[in-house]
């Protein structure tokens, strides 16, 4: 059994609770940031999308030459480049940090915020179109000769990949979304089906959603799982708790924090919010503070659950054994990041990851 490790990084500081600081495209803190998960063990880094945020391939291309074996996982909307540019812009960077590259599919549950971008698409034919578009990569990445394709959302003549990953495997896809139609495409295409941080009970139903998909478009082996979390730690799990509620102070003192890719930190009077995701972590806020071990639930209500928020507080050893009770439950990956992202990842890499390798270890050799 192997879990990945996954952190995230931007160019710029920035999180729910500190403001924006420096420019916009801070390179000596992008490579500071990359080369700080890298000492940490993280295995990749999450570069996130949003319409306002700098472009994240040129991001990672950037991070990747200044680091050595860290992994890179691009944020990456359908629907505004052909498949085919997509395809050669990541088999393009494969090839330039020698095979670090990842894929994160996201449909998009904000329709603001892809109207920012151009796209008028209500959020099922978004789907549909995800689902012709990675149909496309797939096959330009792996065709032997000129492709072409027609279909409801693309048609292209004798397109001719010469440039293909250079993992053998090809690059992988994660996934994200957790409706009905994500479940349906994810389970079609992805290699790792990423879910926010649930309490056990649901994130079980939610992995098992995701195999019948699989299974119900043929495919003999499911995706692997990821599930995101923000953990707080402390020496103490008094000094831990502390620290949580000093957190959520500040995303309160902020109306909902500083920082977000995803969606509205905020609502207006009668606004609901539209991503399932959201929903869902919203509904486990409301069912109650504190799940399973460790799982807390008010910053993702704060934030009205504006990406991955939900906690794991608590000393180390008691948010590793959070963890693993989801590797427990068939998750593989490990998507973690800070409040204060930059000196919690190096935490993380001190304090938590250690930890969680170290009982993997042990139950391997047992």
């Amino acid at each position: 059994m192997t879990v990945e490790f996954i952190g995230m990084i931007g160019a710029q500081h920035v999180s729910e609770i500190h403001a924006a600081d420096g420019p916009v495209v801070n390179p000596a803190f992008l490579r500071k940031f990359a080369q700080a998960h890298e000492a940490a063990g993280f295995d990749r880094v999450l570069i996130g999308y949003g319409s306002s945020s700098p472009e994240n391939t040129q991001l990672a291309a950037y991070a990747a030459a200044h680091t050595e074996r860290l992994g890179f996982l691009i944020a990456h909307r359908p629907g505004f480049v052909a498949p085919t540019l997509a395809a050669r812009t990541f088999a393009t960077a494969d090839h330039l940090t020698g095979g670090r590259i990842a894929v994160h599919i996201i449909t998009g549950g904000n329709d603001a915020d892809q109207r920012r971008d151009g796209d008028y698409l209500g959020k099922d034919e978004r789907y549909a179109r995800t689902d012709e578009y990675l149909d496309v990569l797939r096959r330009v990445w792996t065709a032997e000769g000129p492709v072409s394709h027609e279909g409801a959302h693309y048609r292209f003549e004798d397109y001719n990949a010469v440039v293909r990953p250079v993992q053998q495997s090809g690059i992988p896809l994660y996934f994200g979304g957790s409706s009905e139609a994500a479940l349906r495409v994810g389970g079609k295409h992805a290699d790792v089906y990423a879910m926010w941080g649930e309490p056990l009970a649901q994130t079980a139903e939610q992995i098992a959603a995701v195999r019948k998909a699989a299974a119900d478009a043929g495919r003999s082996e499911p995706p692997r799982i990821s599930v995101s979390f923000r953990p707080i730690l402390g020496a103490t799990e008094e000094q831990a708790w502390e620290r949580a509620h000093r957190i959520l102070d500040r995303i309160n003192a902020a109306r909902g924090g500083l920082a977000s890719f995803t969606g509205p930190k905020t609502l207006k009077p009668g606004q609901q919010v539209a991503n399932v995701g959201s929903q869902r972590l919203l509904a486990a806020a409301e069912a109650g503070e504190l799940h399973d071990r460790a799982l807390w639930t008010p910053t993702a209500a704060a934030t009205n659950a504006a990406g991955n928020s939900t906690a794991l507080v608590g000393t180390p050893e008691t948010v590793a054994a959070a963890l693993l009770d989801y590797v427990d439950i068939g998750v593989t990956t490990l998507l973690i990041r800070g409040y204060d992202p930059f000196d919690d990842a190096v935490d993380y890499g001190r304090e938590l990851i250690p930890l969680v390798r170290q009982e993997i270890a042990r139950r391997a050799a047992a």
